[in-house]
């Protein structure tokens, strides 16, 4: 491993076609020193997060995916390349959890429910029958089950049948409310649970809420686990979802092969409320960042600059995200197609005051980006993306 270094290149341009435009990559360049000319070449894409490889000389394929690759990589031969790595390799990134690579089928468990049929629900579910799953789902309107349906999926009415039927079932739900009423209400999960089987709850919950559930489960003899996900529509069309679980050790271990074909990566930190905390945490940063970067686009527009450059500029710079270079060039067309909705990263951010409330810690930025979001939804747009949250600085023209 002391011959391996990696370079992170950015692509510089957006080149658009009439069908598609070419999203921000990340080229992850693995040079062993002293190899053949002949190296081995992985692209990961910030849109799709899958690896790919390669046996092309590594200049030629860099030339291709990027004509303004460091003049240094083109110019020097590769002894003459720093002797320290850039940053340090994890080993976790190029395992099964990390590439969505899927599991085998003697490793999965035998029945699988899966509760909410939403935006994150009916891929993450696709996603279960197209690796052979045996899956039953339910949603309290019917018709979101019948894509489905149409795949394989077999439909039970309740919760508490879904449960009942299987031996673990996922949950993903809107808000806390609707966790706790599916999971613990009339005819809710709880009700079909028992010795053996395992509830996985993915929503984004508070983790007073999940506690909650939590002893609802356990009560009945069964096991809970929390694993809420970092990742909105397309992450979760792709496979490519992030899974933050705490809570049983035993039932993580069991649905670990489940989460891998759903995820590209997951976390087990350890006692239930800790994962609804990192979620919190997360989206709480994610947030704040969206309305930072709304007042950057209009102000850059307002002042005479193109903010299409702009987006460009921030793409190439340390404080590049791949959110910026998604959602930016159709912020700037006023287009916001639906990923992850605003009512939802307002309900997250309302959740994450409340946990810092709980110890005191000062949330200044994050209160502020929570009263502009609140702003949006009085303007009619909690169910358009959360990057609408421009149009509340609009609005204030």
């Amino acid at each position: 491993m002391n011959d391996l270094y990696m370079e992170e290149v950015s692509l510089s341009k957006y080149k658009q076609t009439k069908q598609f435009a070419w999203k921000r990559e990340l080229l992850y360049i693995l040079l062993i020193e002293k190899a053949s000319p002949v190296m081995t070449l992985l692209v990961k894409s910030s849109y799709s997060h899958r690896f790919l490889s390669s046996s092309t000389p590594a200049m030629s394929v860099c030339s291709s995916f990027c004509p303004q690759l460091p003049s240094y990589f083109r110019q020097k031969p590769i002894n003459s390349l720093p002797t320290k790595p850039l940053f340090p390799l994890s080993f976790k990134v190029f395992s099964s959890q990390a590439t969505g690579v899927s599991a085998k089928a003697d490793e999965l468990p035998g029945r699988i429910g899966f509760l909410g049929m939403g935006i994150m629900g009916t891929p993450m579910a696709q996603n279960l029958l197209k690796a052979g799953c045996d899956v039953t789902v339910w949603n309290r309107t019917k018709s979101k089950c019948d894509p489905l349906i149409s795949l394989g999926a077999k439909y039970q009415p309740s919760p508490d049948e879904v449960a009942a039927s299987c031996d673990v079932t996922f949950a993903m739900l809107a808000d806390p409310e609707s966790a706790m009423d599916v999971a613990c209400g009339k005819h809710g999960a709880a009700s079909g649970m028992g010795p053996g089987k395992g509830y996985v709850d993915v929503s984004t919950v508070d983790g007073d809420t999940s506690k909650l559930i939590n002893g609802h489960i356990k009560a009945t003899g069964a096991s809970f686990l929390e694993a809420p996900v970092s990742g909105s529509k397309k992450p979760a069309e792709d496979g490519q979802l992030i899974f933050l679980a705490a809570g049983d050790k035993s039932l993580y271990n069991t649905v670990a092969p489940l989460l891998d074909i759903m995820g590209k990566s997951r976390f087990y930190l350890g006692d239930v409320g800790n994962g609804a905390a990192m979620k919190l945490v997360v989206n709480m940063i994610m947030g704040s960042m969206m309305a930072t970067f709304s007042e950057g686009l209009l102000l850059s527009e307002k002042v005479g600059l193109d903010p299409n450059v702009l987006v460009e500029v921030v793409s190439q710079g340390a404080i590049s995200a791949p959110m910026y270079s998604l959602k930016g060039p159709s912020m700037i067309e006023s287009l916001y197609p639906t990923a992850f909705p605003l009512k939802h990263q307002q309900k997250d951010l309302r959740l994450a005051l409340g946990l810092a409330e709980s110890v005191s810690q000062s949330t200044p930025i994050a209160a502020a980006a929570n009263e502009l979001y609140k702003v949006a939804k009085s303007h009619g747009l909690s169910d358009e993306d959360f990057s609408a949250v421009i149009e509340a600085l609009k609005a204030k023209k």
